[in-house]
């Protein structure tokens, strides 16, 4: 039986690495390119490239790694291809940062002007402390909001209170530059104010903010509840644009869930939903559900702690089905259960873009969790963070877990912790990631009643990776000596090894004393019938 299980172990592990498919290729383009455009400190000094030129040379980056990293494959063909991948990773890496030294292509025989600098666009009145504004501080802080020909189109009004006379200084303010805004941030604007002067001021803001052309809306941290959400409807009913939504910390119910369906009139343009941190339940679940299913651009969906259970769980999973361009899911701190995990599991299978996924605290146990990582092993090639925290899995999940984490070699992020796994997961988790896996940064297995030999084969399979910050053992049953032996590993990169002041040496696996217990009862229940078995009832005289 154990040599089956062996077996069974090391077919799971059997991965081939090389060549990379055609999306993850492109994949890699598109995130060089997405870094080739980002503003940086070598964008700085170099400049900054334009879209059109980032993607030519993103392509011809990825065919020159590409080349070097098969060339090496072919002298290696039995191998798994996990030095290949690690030339491909590096090569882009150099080739990459070549290009951004280089700077923009002179056009047309003139230098690129690194001095320009763009209009401001952007109105951010969040910083400093969080207070109540009244109007003639209103009156001050908008004032450049009134200058004629001003070019803002992002507003953020975030971490400061506003209250009626405010509220009446901004409204002439917003009405008269309405046309221009794309971007509206009203996230925590009301705070400490009665509800029935928070809902007239949302009622303000929103009409006069109807009609705006909107690609981002953030309503966050406001306690909206349904009222809130229907005082926000002029606004929520003229967006047909939105490309951003975010109602996190918000009291959405289940009634502001439906709200929030009905009111918004298109969501075909929609790539980031964020409904964290709410007490949506069930069947608001099921309300989010219907405005995810429409959003078949999606690209970004949070809804996570927002108290979702197996029904609400099974709703999401099947909406999920219709965003095939999904790259973020976070489902965090729900009670989906085994079920729903599995029904969910069948959505992730078509995920090709998936590049982050956040699963920790479903009550997933070992059904939902192989489940899952079977789905993401055949999808996901580009998967760059896999967290499945606190799901009750143990050892039996770990061959599928595993074999997932093996195939994905872009991995920078994993968090397993708080689960079961003991010696004999850390083992096979840590050979997962013995070979490639260059781009590693993260590794959390805290708190998996693991030992010596599980803490040994993690630390050994990470300590050497080029780019690697963190390993988190931390809360398990490591012996004095298996404490030692990883610190020695560590010793020349000392803060790549997280605390151990949570590590128990005589930790005890609280299962097997269970187990121990219940044979103990089962031998003095035994024991107890045998006597009984003699035992007469004599009649009393």
């Amino acid at each position: 039986m154990e040599s089956a299980t062996q077996n069974f172990q090391h077919r799971s592990l059997s991965v081939k690495l090389w060549p990379p498919s055609h999306s993850t290729r492109l994949m890699l383009v598109e995130r060089m390119t997405k870094n080739l455009t980002t503003p940086s400190f070598f964008s700085r000094k170099y400049g900054l490239l334009n879209n059109e030129e980032a993607e030519e040379d993103a392509k011809k980056i990825e065919e020159l790694a590409f080349a070097a990293a098969d060339q090496h494959y072919k002298k290696e063909p039995d191998g798994d291809g996990s030095s290949a991948v690690q030339i491909y990773a590096k090569e882009s890496s150099r080739l990459m940062l070549e290009v951004i030294k280089r700077g923009p292509k002179v056009n047309n025989g003139e230098a690129a002007d690194k001095t320009t600098s763009l209009r401001e666009t952007v109105f951010d009145i969040s910083g400093g402390r969080r207070a109540f504004i009244d109007a003639e501080e209103a009156e001050d802080l908008l004032k450049p909001l009134r200058e004629p020909g001003n070019s803002y189109t992002r507003i953020c009004f975030s971490n400061r209170s506003f209250g009626l006379d405010a509220a009446n200084v901004a409204a002439p303010i917003l009405s008269s530059i309405k046309d221009q805004l794309t971007e509206v941030d009203l996230s925590d604007f009301i705070a400490g104010r009665s509800e029935l002067e928070a809902l007239e001021v949302m009622n303000i803001f929103s009409s006069v903010l109807e009609g705006c052309h909107l690609r981002y809306l953030n309503l966050s941290n406001n306690a909206l509840g349904e009222k809130g959400v229907r005082a926000f409807g002029a606004l929520l009913k003229s967006q047909n644009n939105l490309e951003e939504l975010y109602l996190m910390n918000d009291g959405i119910s289940e009634e502001a869930a439906r709200a929030v369906s009905e009111l918004i009139p298109s969501t075909e343009k929609l790539k980031v939903l964020q409904f964290h941190n709410n007490m949506t339940g069930d069947e608001g679940a099921v309300a989010i559900a219907e405005i995810v299913k429409r959003s078949h651009a999606l690209e970004d969906f949070r809804c996570s702690s927002t108290r979702v259970g197996t029904d609400g769980g099974f709703a999401l999973a099947e909406a999920l089905k219709t965003c095939t361009h999904l790259k973020k899911l976070d489902l965090r701190d729900n009670m989906f259960g085994v079920e729903a995990g599995v029904a969910l599991s069948k959505a992730l299978s078509l995920f090709a873009d998936l590049t982050e996924v956040y699963l920790s605290y479903l009550n997933l146990e070992d059904e939902g969790a192989d489940a899952l990582a079977n789905s993401l092993k055949e999808s996901a090639p580009s998967l760059e963070v896999l967290e499945i925290a606190g799901n009750d899995i143990t050892a039996k999940g770990a061959a599928s877990l595993s074999a997932c984490i093996a195939s994905k070699q872009f991995l920078t992020k994993i968090n397993l912790s708080e689960n079961e796994l003991k010696d004999e997961g850390a083992i096979l988790i840590g050979k997962a990631l013995g070979e490639g896996h260059g781009q590693l940064i993260e590794v959390d297995m805290s708190t998996n009643a693991s030992r010596r030999a599980g803490a040994r084969v993690l630390a050994q399979a990470v300590v050497t990776k080029p780019g690697f910050k963190l390993l988190n053992i931390n809360g398990n049953f490591i012996s004095d000596e298996g404490i030692d032996e990883v610190k020695e590993l560590f010793k020349s990169s000392p803060n790549m090894l997280g605390p151990l002041d949570e590590n128990d040496p005589e930790g005890e696996d609280y299962e097997d004393e269970e187990e121990e217990e219940e044979e103990e009862n089962g031998e003095n229940e035994n024991e107890l019938e045998s006597k009984l078995k003699d035992l007469k009832i004599e009649k009393g005289e």
